[in-house]
């Protein structure tokens, strides 16, 4: 990309935003932060929640489990799973007017996409991000056939077998979940940090969360990157093995959230806020490691996650057998709902999910990121949640400078640095 790259928006996403900032801004000064202390309920009892099968999907069936969702005026909220993050989005985008949904456990990227009108047809659909949902708790997978060149956390050991593989007219297939969600974030870091292009070395495919393993064990994929359970099973299943765990990339990196269709929250304000928090209470419950035993019994069951109980538990508790002989007990690398404001909405992190979507071309280079970021991201409503549980958040909405394990940092203040300082991306 050319150093004097602007990070700006083109035209007419500066007229989408501009347009309806005064909406965003009424509906926000509105904002009820006191509702139910002051005893004004919900104004509706309904909503239709999405969810995939992953065990960062649980603050979301816990609420409903666990009664909260009823404790906060809303009795009639729908759990509903979705069979990838493609059709969370159509479901999404019908909303529950035309059989879909009006939010979801997301992928943390996905409500500024679509509100940029990206993997929507190019018809916008302005969501927030209310909450996020957990940080850390995902793996880099890849086969059996990689321990012999030693790949983990550096994953350089494949470029020669991934050239070999390219030569021959058989281009190494790393799978993910979903264009420019985390996941496809997570591995082409990784991967580019090893010199490794993963737009022109290996061929990056989607494939749903639940289906990695099958696929992996089919040889249909060479590597693929997911939440838990699924790099887990893999494991307990020797059918491949752990090189890394995300936040062994980034720790305590931002993951999944809890997104809302803009126009449900701006019509039920109130409602908004009793689902936020109940999932932010439901988030201190899981977050508690005496509680994720139970956690997990909770949500593995069929109509949730449909996983083994023994898939789900060690990782949530920092065991990891990663499965070619490295094991750690006690690992800082474990799941958090709560902890270290794990549920905090960041506006900077959001602003990095932004930057590295520009980076490989999922977003217009031309995207101003904070202005798409700051119309995306309440944290106000989680703010305004957390004071009813008795809870204060973040004394800001950036966390402030992050750094990775290649020695690359983002600064939110300087996203064209960052930018500026990888070697590999998309964008001219």
């Amino acid at each position: 990309m050319s150093k004097t790259m602007k990070l700006d928006i083109n035209p007419s996403r500066r007229a989408l935003i501009a347009g309806a900032a005064a909406t965003v801004a009424a509906a926000r000064a509105a904002f009820p932060s006191g509702a139910f202390a002051a005893g004004a309920g919900p104004e509706t009892s309904k909503a239709r929640i999405g969810f995939i099968a992953l065990t960062d999907s649980s603050p979301v069936i816990v609420a409903k489990e666990r009664g909260l969702f009823t404790k906060y005026g809303m009795p009639d909220v729908e759990v509903l799973k979705q069979a990838s993050w493609g059709a969370t989005r159509d479901n999404l985008v019908l909303g529950s007017g035309g059989g879909g949904i009006d939010g979801a456990h997301i992928l943390s990227p996905m409500p500024l996409q679509f509100t940029a009108g990206v993997q929507t047809g190019a018809r916008p659909l302005p969501m927030y991000t209310l909450a996020r949902l957990n940080t850390n708790g995902q793996a880099i997978s890849v086969g059996n056939d990689l321990k012999g060149v030693k790949v983990g956390l550096d994953a350089s050991g494949a470029k020669a077998k991934f050239a070999q593989l390219k030569a021959a007219g058989n281009i190494a297939k790393v799978a993910m979940t979903f264009r420019g969600g985390t996941h496809d974030l997570w591995v082409r870091y990784w991967l580019a940090a090893a010199g490794i292009n993963p737009d022109t070395d290996i061929s990056t495919i989607v494939i749903p969360p639940p289906q990695m393993v099958a696929n992996m064990k089919a040889g249909t994929q060479d590597a693929f990157c997911v939440g838990e359970p699924w790099g887990a099973q893999l494991v307990n299943q020797k059918a491949g093995y752990t090189a890394c765990l995300t936040s062994e990339i980034w720790m305590n990196h931002p993951e999944k959230a809890f997104g809302m269709r803009a126009d449900w929250v701006d019509r039920f304000p109130r409602a908004a806020l009793a689902l936020t928090t109940a999932i932010l209470e439901a988030q201190m419950w899981c977050d508690k490691l005496s509680n994720r035993a139970a956690m997990c019994g909770i949500a593995s069951v069929r109509q949730y996650v449909n996983a083994p109980v023994g898939d789900m538990v060690p990782r949530m508790q920092g065991e990891v057998d990663y499965g070619d002989g490295r094991q750690a007990k006690g690992s800082p690398h474990f799941m958090k709902f709560w902890a270290d404001n794990a549920s905090f909405p960041f506006k900077s992190h959001d602003l990095w999910f932004a930057t590295e979507d520009m980076r490989w071309g999922v977003l217009p280079g031309g995207t101003n990121a904070k202005a798409l970021v700051d119309k995306v991201n309440r944290a106000d409503i989680w703010r305004a949640a957390a004071k009813t549980l008795g809870q204060t958040g973040p004394a800001s909405d950036s966390r402030g400078v992050e750094r990775f394990f290649d020695g690359k940092v983002f600064d939110p203040a300087n996203p064209a640095a960052y930018l500026a300082s990888q070697p590999i991306k998309k964008m001219a």
